[in-house]
């Protein structure tokens, strides 16, 4: 009897001794750094209630369970929206999905109890001739994948395919829940029919696969803020970026949205006037930001204030960093507060 209790407590310290290990590796994987250190773009950002911090997501290379480099997302934590601790992977893209490339605008919503990531896959696999002048037609949509913890894992839906039209380069999806049905709202990328939209479609109740056709709900072209870009062959294009929905205290139905403004990428807003989801949307004359940075998403903090980010500047060259300010609610529009 002696002997098996020995016998236990030698497993039982060399157990916790193995998680005590396991728990420093991964605790020496990640790092706090300061917000203006990390580099992000298309920043997200959800307060966890049950631990009363705040989760910001962004692309990233990671390792899947077979060590293999795979496109990914991760998150960081913070208290203060200052200092963010990280990056823990919360998403692998799987070896058999319909695609594997680089990952998007990644979002997480809370939705009937479950946690709903939706990414914005990309490939390298061209399925159109190039235009001249224009960048590649590629693979590119977004694919929503649930977890039961907003720091995952999160998993694919069964089928492993996109929730936009296989046959739209589409990005830059987002949950709207009206009259108790889920929409994603998504971007038809320029890059294929020269005036970018927004579209509309109908979701599962599961958010599993998309429900009927999309709906076009404005141009890029609509916002006369909008001035898009010129091809040497005279073609002018427009560009929808980052849709992101908010309804204000007195009940008007907005869009935030990104596109460029003499060459600046700018964030705009678009109005429902009926206060439903298919419109029609005006463009509100005022930007939110016009400084060369967007694709933003509000937020509340915990104590009430409600809260913008996105990323500025808007640049390749890795010097791009998630900006957040404090927002007013006018009930007829969004201003930053001074």
């Amino acid at each position: 009897m002696q002997k098996k209790r020995i016998f236990t407590t030698l497993f039982v310290f060399i157990t916790l001794c193995f998680l005590v290990g396991q728990s420093t590796a991964i605790q020496a994987q990640t790092s706090k750094v300061h917000i203006t250190d990390l580099h992000v773009r298309d920043p997200y950002i959800v307060p966890d209630q049950q631990n009363h911090s705040y989760i910001l997501y962004k692309s990233a290379p990671v390792k899947d369970k077979q060590g293999v480099d795979v496109s990914g997302v991760v998150a960081y934590r913070s208290k203060d929206l200052e200092y963010w601790e990280g990056p823990y992977v919360v998403y692998a893209t799987p070896q058999d999905n319909w695609i594997k490339g680089v990952i998007w605008a990644p979002e997480v919503h809370l939705y009937q109890g479950k946690y709903y990531l939706f990414a914005t896959l990309n490939s390298d696999i061209e399925w159109k001739l190039q235009r001249e002048g224009f960048p590649k037609y590629t693979f590119r949509g977004t694919q929503l994948f649930h977890a039961d913890n907003p720091m995952g894992p999160f998993l694919p839906f069964e089928e492993k395919l996109p929730h936009t039209p296989m046959d739209r380069m589409a990005l830059d999806g987002t949950l709207w829940v009206e009259n108790e049905i889920p929409y994603m709202i998504y971007c038809h990328e320029w890059v294929q029919i020269e005036d970018g939209t927004m579209e509309l479609v109908q979701l599962e109740q599961d958010l599993s696969k998309p429900i009927g056709p999309s709906l076009t709900l404005f141009h890029a072209s609509s916002a006369p803020w909008s001035t898009g870009s010129q091809h040497p062959d005279g073609t002018l294009t427009y560009v929808t970026d980052g849709c992101f929905l908010y309804r204000t205290k007195t009940g008007k139905l907005l869009m935030i949205w990104s596109s460029f403004k003499e060459g600046s990428y700018a964030i705009g807003i678009a109005e429902s006037t009926t206060g439903k989801l298919t419109g029609p949307w005006k463009q509100q004359e005022n930007l939110l930001f016009d400084q060369n940075g967007g694709h933003g998403m509000l937020f509340k903090t915990f104590d009430g204030r409600l809260m913008l980010t996105f990323h500025s500047p808007n640049s390749p060259s890795g010097k791009e960093r998630a900006q957040i300010y404090e927002m007013i609610d006018t009930g007829d529009t969004l201003t930053l507060k001074d």
